[in-house]
């Protein structure tokens, strides 16, 4: 099985079930596990994060250009018999439309498998979706997520549950929605600005600031710890923290768990503290 991955989480999931070595092309922000750093590369990006602001970031999706490029020759060459990808979301990874437009074209047409998860269950339920198309049984890995995602919940569900605003993009701002709330509510706090499952409009700071959060949560959209840090809003917040949202909360795959875990740390203090990089504690701006 030549499987090709046009979405990170995808990626995530072909890990977890264990066929990294089924995996012979990827996005160029497919980064984890470390052993995928040899597979092809077939899509690129004009966009650079590290030297335009958000804003300008935004201003490019709002003018319709293109963030991504797909290498269709380098893709035809590799002869995928299965292609991973998304109708989710436009701004996140190329979309379905655009690469069932390619695969018509190619000498031999691979299947190609969308993903569009929207909730946490059918975040991890995404691997029955991909095990079963790949010939792998899910049933062990999905049981063993869900268990640790139940752990956490018996651990905070009598405890205080702060109220948490988390905010996946920073100009303008946007608050995350679609599994994050869920993550938020699994991990002991009380989600706003966002219901589970829904896909979320921009919204002012003041909107924030009259939703009274206990901490608020940066994890914007494809910015690691280290790019959100050099961009932190001059806002006055409450206790707040910077997390890794391409990690553990951007991307609809498997480690959704361990940003679950995360969070019961940050709001709690449960399990050991998050490894660097995963959760930085920045001083409370009142």
């Amino acid at each position: 099985m030549r499987i090709v991955s046009l979405l990170p989480a995808a990626t995530d999931i072909v890990a977890e079930l264990g066929l990294l070595d089924h995996l012979v092309g990827r996005t160029h922000e497919c980064d984890w596990p470390a052993g995928v750093a040899g597979v092809p590369v077939v899509t690129s990006t004009g966009i650079d994060q590290n030297t335009l602001s958000s804003r300008e970031i935004s201003a490019t999706v709002h003018r319709g250009s293109s963030l991504y490029g797909l290498d269709t020759a380098l893709l035809d060459d590799l002869k995928p018999d299965v292609i991973l990808t998304q109708d989710l979301c436009d701004v996140c990874a190329i979309s379905y439309r655009g690469v069932t437009d390619t695969v018509r074209m190619m000498d031999v047409g691979p299947t190609v498998l969308s993903l569009e998860p929207s909730t946490l269950d059918e975040v991890l339920g995404c691997l029955k979706t991909v095990g079963d198309t790949l010939g792998v049984d899910s049933t062990d890995r999905i049981a063993a997520l869900h268990h640790r995602v139940d752990r956490i919940e018996q651990q905070t569900r009598d405890l205080d549950h702060p109220r948490v605003a988390a905010i996946e993009w920073l100009d303008p701002v946007w608050p995350a929605g679609h599994w994050v709330p869920e993550q938020i509510a699994k991990a002991g706090g009380v989600p706003l600005l966002a219901e589970k499952g829904e896909h979320t409009k921009p919204i002012t700071w003041q909107a924030v600031h009259d939703a009274n959060p206990d901490v608020v949560l940066l994890m914007p959209c494809g910015f690691p710890p280290e790019r959100t840090l050099r961009e932190l809003p001059a806002e006055p917040l409450p206790e707040t923290w910077v997390l890794d949202g391409p990690s553990y909360y951007n991307r609809p795959g498997p480690r959704v768990v361990r940003g679950i875990e995360v969070l019961a740390h940050v709001l709690h203090g449960l399990g050991p503290d998050p490894l660097p990089g995963e959760a930085h504690k920045l001083a409370a701006w009142i």
